[in-house]
């Protein structure tokens, strides 16, 4: 007997792909069972089926990275538990290089694992064609092999994962069209659909392309796109065995996999075709778009330059399944800004099968705990804004994002594509002075200013790039004299109301509860006591507050302030990032010239560091914050935004004969280095802690009324030394550039990775940030006492840990 048409449940999960049965299969896992899936076609219907299924493990990000190599543990117990094939085999895969820039960026990579605990192996091109032997290899520079890696069939792996959470009480409904979603007082209570609704404590939404419509119905911003995504079978090719490893060809954007004794070959051209712009049709199961042979032949020249016999093999199927892209090529995971108690699943950009076990799992966790329990910040929802959900911009953004799979993943790589987004009121002015932009949460940002003979384009590679003088430049005109940066991008909120300073003071680490008129750096703790942000609260009045923070993260954390801020209390957030400019004037000149603009005392008396004022600057009145990010004396200037462009011509006028100069984010971040400044979601993550940061000063342990995270702060530090910490180092070689993600060796063994770095030009040498563990603590005698050494693209140089910011010491620094 058929059973009757739920009419509540605890969790409504939309779509029934391999994302939405991970969902379900992992919250049954976790003890809730009253769960309902909703499919509006078949089970993997959409997206899922016409997936090639490649899993590769090792990502950037060592959180993403874990992810993955959940998923390939799951993927290989599933049959066991479920009694049904996933078709998972751990046959390794095959990444090879043709060119120098490639083998450097198969080096980092080899790195990069190493620090993750991925086993890989860098091997010459007659090893990779030892394990792939029908590839010609007379192009290629290198190759690395990864044993960890694999393939699974996406269709039996979501009846797998479905059949697995069904046993455990979840209930699974094929065709039944989701048609509304139901909310209440700003939280969801269902979902509509053409079969009845559904009441529910929480909605997740894992529809797939469909996520976006889905999210419409509720005000939800789901930021992504489908492009086409092409692929061939071939018949059988001598050679061709069920065990081959899958092989990646990325300067040739193409990848391959074994399939019934012939092959798959696919990849990610460098522009893409967008599709359904005028919406994916609901009907669109198992269903594929027309062959486009056109689209497809730079793929299929590349191809059949490494796999020579597949000019006489039959291609037996063309696949063109649309997939969804995100802006960013990385996918949306939380619960909506928007709208309590519903999540997002979606926008997984061609990996999803290797990324939907461990997605899957960190989502119901999310849901289970009400909070995420490890960094997930790459594919949090919350770094996207709703201006992110333009069609057109979505559209045109897209065209790159795919290609991003295999394209060189240069330090610093801008994307191009739908810029200019978001720009300040100084943009002509920059671009003027020659700037070269770059974009960050769409802003068009000031990177470094060419002189007159250069131009203002970056040049990528690894070693130095072309901007390396204008940075030079920039940071000696901070050090020596003066330098104006714009961070108008900067990120500001509101916080106002009776109940203001109370409520903050739970949320923030430092004690915020001082005079009106002062700033404080804080972090904004989770209950782990890791940081969800860092910030600085500025008092302007007894109820009223001004809060900068970084530009990515205004969505995030007003939406985390919001979610800790009591339903009774009497306050309110207003997001004010447009209405406000910041000028940063930095530097041992800069009291000279703003004091020939205003007439406020800017002495150490009159204006002491970590204080904000309203002055007068030139015509202007603006606030003047004393805080610097360089390490040198200087003030932000929030400048209401129709007198930016006054305040910044003032300021060139004034500082004209002090030697002022306009310096961009480049120049910036070495100047933050060399002060071994912390930047959040680099030195600064949910999984650390302000002691594992090195920024216990910050954090008012015993303030009353306490604060999220103090808990678990004071066990930290009842512990005693921590095991894990962020450490700043120098290069004792002053040519080698370091970029980030680089592997740190202690004695020759691994033992952490860099986060950030730069050339230091004040110090002559490249400076990092990393985080190291030890067993037995981090602390000043295995600092000192220790050999450490950076790994950059297979070469290892001696590295010195400093025990104070190295800028500070100026060659006192203590060697290793």
């Amino acid at each position: 007997m058929a059973q009757e048409f739920p009419t509540q449940a605890q969790v409504v999960i939309i779509g029934g792909g391999i994302i939405g049965c991970s969902v379900a299969y992992h919250l049954t896992k976790l003890g809730w069972t009253d769960v309902v899936l909703l499919e509006q076609g078949q089970l993997s219907g959409g997206t899922t089926w016409h997936a090639a299924g490649l899993v590769g493990q090792l990502r950037s990000h060592a959180n993403m990275t874990s992810l993955i190599k959940y998923s390939t543990q799951l993927y290989s117990e599933l049959e066991a538990e479920t009694g049904l094939a996933t078709g998972w085999k751990n046959c390794g895969s095959v990444s090879v290089a043709r060119t120098a820039d490639r083998m450097t960026v198969l080096k980092r990579t080899a790195a990069s694992a190493r620090a993750q605990g991925v086993a890989i192996e860098v091997i010459s091109p007659k090893e990779a064609q030892d394990l792939w032997p029908v590839m010609a290899i007379d192009d290629l520079v290198g190759a690395v092999w990864l044993p960890g890696d694999g393939k699974a069939n996406p269709t039996d792996l979501t009846q797998s994962l479905a059949k697995g959470a069904r046993n455990r009480g979840a209930r699974i409904v094929e065709r039944v069209r989701v048609t509304g979603i139901s909310t209440k007082n700003g939280a969801v209570t269902g979902v509509e659909t053409d079969r009845g609704a559904i009441a529910a404590q929480i909605v997740v939404n894992c529809a797939g392309q469909w996520a976006r419509k889905v999210g419409q119905m509720c005000g939800v911003s789901v930021s992504l796109h489908s492009a086409e995504h092409m692929y061939i079978v071939t018949g059988k090719i001598d050679g061709v065995h069920p065990d081959l490893p899958v092989m990646r060809d990325p300067d040739g954007y193409i990848y391959f996999k074994e399939e019934v004794g012939g092959l798959v070959m696919g990849g990610f051209e460098p522009e893409a075709k967008p599709w359904g712009m005028t919406g994916i049709p609901d009907d669109f199961e198992f269903a594929l778009l027309p062959d486009d042979w056109d689209q497809f032949e730079i793929l299929m020249q590349n191809a059949l330059e490494r796999v020579p016999q597949l000019a006489t093999s039959e291609v037996k199927k063309f696949y063109n399944g649309p997939e969804s892209f995100t802006p960013d090529n990385n996918f949306i995971l939380g619960e909506a800004p928007e709208l309590k108690n519903f999540y997002v699943g979606a926008g997984f950009n061609s990996m999803g099968i290797a990324s939907a076990g461990g997605a899957g799992r960190a989502l119901a966790e999310w849901i289970v705990n009400g909070a995420a329990t490890m960094d997930l910040w790459p594919v949090d929802i919350r770094r996207f804004a709703n201006f992110n959900n333009n069609p057109r911009w979505l559209h045109d953004r897209v065209k790159e994002t795919l290609g991003l799979h295999y394209a060189m993943p240069w330090p610093n790589r801008e994307l191009d594509t739908a810029r200019p987004f978001r720009r300040s009121p100084l943009y002509d002015r920059l671009a003027a002075k020659r700037a070269c932009f770059g974009s960050k949460m769409g802003w068009e940002r000031a990177n470094w200013f060419a002189a007159a003979d250069e131009t203002p384009v970056t040049a990528y590679s690894f070693g130095r790039q072309n901007w390396h003088e204008a940075v030079r430049r920039e940071m000696e005109a901070t050090r020596t004299a003066a330098g104006v940066f714009d961070q108008t991008s900067f990120a500001k909120l509101l916080v106002q109301g009776r109940d203001a300073a109370a409520a903050l003071n739970r949320i923030c680490a430092a004690e915020i509860d001082v005079e009106i008129g002062r700033s404080v750096y804080t972090g904004l703790l989770n209950e782990r006591g890791g940081y969800e942000s860092d910030l600085t609260v500025m008092r302007l009045a007894v109820d009223r507050f001004l809060l900068v923070t970084g530009s990515a993260q205004a969505v995030h954390d007003a939406d985390w302030i919001r979610k800790n801020i009591a339903a009774d209390a009497h306050v309110t957030l207003t997001d004010v990032t447009s209405a406000y400019a910041v000028l940063a004037l930095m530097g041992p000149k800069s009291r000279d010239i703003l004091a020939r603009l205003t007439s406020a005392d800017l002495s150490n008396e009159g204006f002491p560091f970590a204080t904000i004022r309203e002055i007068d600057i030139g015509y202007a009145t603006a606030y003047a914050n004393r805080m610097t990010y360089v390490g040198e004396l200087g003030w932000e200037l929030i400048v209401p935004t129709e007198f930016a462009v006054g305040v910044y011509e003032a300021l060139h006028e004034a500082g004209r004969d002090f030697g002022l100069l306009d310096c961009g984010y480049y120049a910036l971040e070495a100047l933050r280095l060399e002060k071994g400044y912390r930047a959040w979601s680099r030195e600064l993550t949910p999984d650390i802690t302000p002691y594992e940061a090195g920024l216990a000063f910050a954090v008012a342990l015993d303030k009353p009324g306490g604060f999220i995270g103090q808990e678990a702060l004071v066990a930290a530090k009842a512990k005693g030394v921590p095991t894990r910490r962020i450490v700043q180092f120098t290069v004792d070689d002053a040519s080698p550039m370091l970029w980030g993600g680089e592997l740190i060796l202690s004695d020759g063994k691994p033992i952490g990775e860099v986060r950030s770095a730069a050339y230091g030009h004040t110090l002559g040498r490249s400076v990092a940030l990393g985080l190291i563990e030890h067993a037995s603590g981090v602390d000043k005698d295995f600092l000192t006492g220790s050999r450490f050494e950076v790994e950059l693209a297979g070469e290892r140089f001696a590295v010195t840990a400093c025990l104070s910011a190295a800028y500070d010491a100026k060659g006192l620094r203590v060697k290793a």
